[in-house]
């Protein structure tokens, strides 16, 4: 699926100025633990979560994940945004809670972490 096609699923915005919107994601995962991020996710999937920090993206990074979500209405700060732009990584906004994003990616075709082998 399309990053283009995510965001009217979610009701989204995209919060990067440089991010490719053709880029295809097979998967997603919904967490707040980084350390699940980094046990459970494969290369090129989609993170949706509800922390801001900068911390994510590093995590994101060393996990290879294609894209970021954030849920619940949060909005990263500046210094997020700025080093995943500097990392090449799109950050994306919803107003709807992790279990609603996940739900409306999963009706929509997008399978989870973990239902593949990779």
């Amino acid at each position: 699926m399309k990053l283009r096609d995510i965001l009217p699923l979610i009701e989204g915005e995209l919060l990067s100025g440089n991010a490719n919107l053709d880029l295809e994601v097979e998967m997603g995962c919904g967490a707040d633990l980084m350390s699940d991020v980094l046990a459970f996710t494969h290369a090129g999937t989609l993170l949706v979560t509800g922390l801001t920090n900068p911390q994510v993206v590093r995590t994101a990074e060393m996990a290879e994940i294609a894209a970021i979500v954030f849920v619940r209405g949060k909005r990263p700060p500046e210094e997020t945004i700025a080093l995943a732009e500097e990392k090449g990584i799109p950050l994306l906004f919803s107003p709807h809670t992790m279990f609603e994003v996940c739900g409306r990616l999963y009706q929509a075709g997008m399978h989870g972490c973990g239902r593949f082998d990779l």
